[in-house]
């Protein structure tokens, strides 16, 4: 325990060097010297309720203190009063030791430091918020009293014989009051914000009940308490000061201005912080009940509104066919598909869900919404909603507010910007978290789209038609005859010069026509932009469908065409809408070109297992380290890919790039 005599001789030590103005020090000096006084030992008491009597002493006294100073007639009844529990005893001993440690020190900053540091000694053993409040305690103890006998002096003996003792008079006389109204004023202003700090240092104290990964501004906010409590303390010492020379009237005056600039600063960071830890708590609570709504069969209607409307906002949809507002009551008992995207969506991506509107569009138990989500609303996204909202058929929600659940719809769903389709059924119960590509894919052939439909559709070897089949007559036409086709591209118009001419050669070949196998090519890079988008948009969609099932031979030709987007040269070969195989363009070129070197095995062993055969010759000896860009897609992607060609997982790089086009989304009008 520090004495006064070791306190006054380090005061000696220390003030010639500056080193313990609290003014000129940092937070990180401040926390460094008092985490040396700290014992985690966590000693419990009552301080919920003794925090409640200090309250209620300090409302009462500085309103005394108005009452004197002013000149004002402010009833103490309007003050309600807090009831601590009936068994609390008081820590008086400790209060006392606290208020001697306080009371009859000269003014200055560094002695107010000292002080406050032999305090927080006292105090070791107890939580910061206790020491805080504790240290308020004994000064309200003080405060408390002296504005009580100066309310009762004129009319009780006792207390008058008392308040000469304590020197109320000598501050409480009309001269005394007219001579200090400023520094009284300015004390009490200081006593009530340091009591509204210590108020919220305890409120603070009590949410660290929640966790910090739901409630991320708490993590900030608790490691800042003990400075807080620091200063809270300091200038308890430093108001002890004041009204000892007040009450003296000797010696010189403490400044508090320094103080209350302080403690006005952490006034308003702690409320800020509160707010902040309030509204996330909030958040958590909601997303731990929406959670719940979507595990517990709940009606959709209701599943619906809890995740998109605020408590206040309309609860309305606009309905694109018929142009008018519905309330939601619409989607009660429904299947409702859940279009959710920035207001960056494409003409295209609106198009892949026209298909399943006009074919669920006559069946009333089958319904699309389109949630669109938005940050931050400004007039020229108001435009641009209303000229997107005219291109749906379908339910928008009609709300220019935050999306309830956005958080929800990020972390669970993984949303990501990319337009997404969640599945759900009439009990609110998610039937696919992301089903927009699977639709893009295989559209109505996936109806009603659930994941055992995905499973389904998943175990079909017949995905290359699902990509090109409906982009294109001549391979529609092709598909059906289950002709061979050769589909290739790449960015290199030589290699595709090259390719051309030896897979025309190859087709045409006499040994393949006499063995009555024919085959199409069909160059990707010979038809217009959009269908090359749609192509390896496609092959994107088809790949995140794929993403988390077991890897088979369809998943790997995925990921290999996948692969093949930016390179020279690729081709993939099918027999109607089966993929054979496919390759890349250095070994697909060699295969083709050297068709002499294996067309006699073609009647021998066929044709299908001489192409991959020979392939696979060629593929050994010329290796290749394949690299897959995955778009942002919306949904979970799978944490680990095994490379396609070599079996190895493979290594994940992060990049970006620019998009930037005008005819990327749609322009508002």
């Amino acid at each position: 325990m520090a004495t006064k005599h070791s306190l006054m001789s380090l005061f000696h030590r220390t003030s010639s060097q500056g080193e313990h103005n609290p003014l000129n020090m940092s937070d990180e000096q401040i926390l460094d010297q008092i985490y040396s006084t700290h014992v985690h030992s966590h000693t419990k008491f009552d301080v919920d309720s003794l925090f409640i009597l200090v309250e209620n002493t300090l409302r009462r006294s500085t309103l005394i203190v108005d009452n004197v100073v002013q000149g004002s007639k402010a009833s103490l009844e309007q003050v309600e009063d807090k009831i601590p529990q009936a068994n609390f005893n008081s820590p008086l001993y400790t209060l006392k030791q606290i208020y001697s440690e306080m009371s009859c020190k000269p003014p200055g900053e560094e002695i107010a430091h000292i002080t406050t540091m032999a305090i927080l000694v006292k105090l070791s053993n107890y939580e910061w918020d206790a020491k805080a409040v504790l240290t308020l305690a004994a000064f309200a103890m003080e405060y408390g009293e002296f504005w009580l006998l100066a309310q009762h002096q004129p009319t009780d003996p006792i207390a008058k014989s008392v308040a000469v003792l304590k020197g109320v008079p000598v501050l409480t006389r009309p001269a005394a009051v007219q001579k200090h109204r400023q520094a009284i004023t300015e004390l009490n202003n200081l006593v009530k914000t340091t009591l509204l700090v210590i108020e919220l240092i305890f409120e603070l104290e009590k949410l660290t009940t929640f966790d910090t990964k739901d409630v991320p501004a708490l993590l900030p906010a608790i490691e800042q308490i003990p400075v807080d409590v620091y200063w809270a303390i300091i200038t308890i010492v430093a108001i002890v000061t004041q009204i000892d020379y007040l009450t003296t009237e000797s010696g010189n005056k403490q400044d508090l201005s320094h103080y209350g600039q302080k403690i006005n600063i952490i006034l308003s960071k702690l409320r800020k912080q509160i707010m902040l830890c309030r509204q996330q708590i909030e958040e958590a609570e909601y997303h731990h009940r929406l959670r719940k709504f979507f595990q517990t069969p709940t009606e959709i209607m209701e599943v619906f509104k809890f995740l998109v409307y605020s408590k206040d906002a309309p609860q309305l949809l606009f309905d694109g066919a018929a142009k008018t507002t519905v309330e939601i009551t619409e989607l009660k008992k429904k299947h409702v598909y859940l279009l959710i995207s920035t207001l960056d969506i494409t003409e295209e991506e609106i198009s892949v869900l026209r298909p399943v509107y006009d074919s669920i569009k006559a069946n009333d138990q089958y319904k699309i919404v389109w949630i669109p989500i938005v940050e931050e609303w400004t007039e020229k996204l108001h435009k641009k909603f209303e000229f997107l909202k005219s291109k749906m058929p379908w339910y928008v929600v009609q709300h220019s507010g935050p999306i309830a659940g956005y958080k929800y719809i990020k972390e669970e769903w993984h949303f990501k910007k990319k337009p997404m389709v969640v599945v759900l059924n009439p009990q609110g119960k998610v039937q696919h978290a992301n089903a927009f590509h699977l639709i893009h894919v295989y559209g109505m052939k996936a109806f009603p789209f659930t994941i055992a439909d995905q499973e389904r559709i998943d175990r079909e070897i017949h995905w290359i038609g699902s990509v090109v089949g409906d982009s294109h007559p001549h391979i529609s036409t092709w598909i059906r005859e289950q002709k061979y086709i050769l589909i290739y591209g790449g960015s290199d118009k030589e290699w595709i010069h090259q390719f051309t001419k030896h897979a025309t050669a190859f087709a045409n070949d006499a040994a393949l026509k006499d063995a009555k196998i024919h085959i199409e090519l069909f160059c990707v890079e010979k038809e217009d932009k959009s269908f090359l988008r749609r192509f390896w948009s496609g092959i994107e969609s088809l790949f995140v469908t794929k993403a988390h099932n077991t890897v088979d031979a369809v998943t790997q030709e995925v990921q290999k065409m996948l692969s093949y987007k930016n390179e020279t040269g690729w081709a993939v070969l099918c027999k109607g809408s089966s993929v054979v195989m496919s390759g890349h363009g250095t070994t697909i070129l060699k295969t083709v070109a050297e068709f002499e070197k294996w067309k006699e095995f073609v009647v021998k062993k066929g044709f299908e297992p001489s192409f991959k055969e020979h392939h696979e010759r060629i593929r050994r000896t010329h290796h290749r380290c394949i690299h897959l860009e995955i778009p942002n897609a919306a949904g979970k992607l799978p944490e680990t890919i095994r490379c396609p060609e070599c079996g190895r997982i493979m290594e994940i790089f992060i990049s970006y790039k620019c998009n930037h086009s005008d005819n990327t989304s749609i322009a508002s009008n």
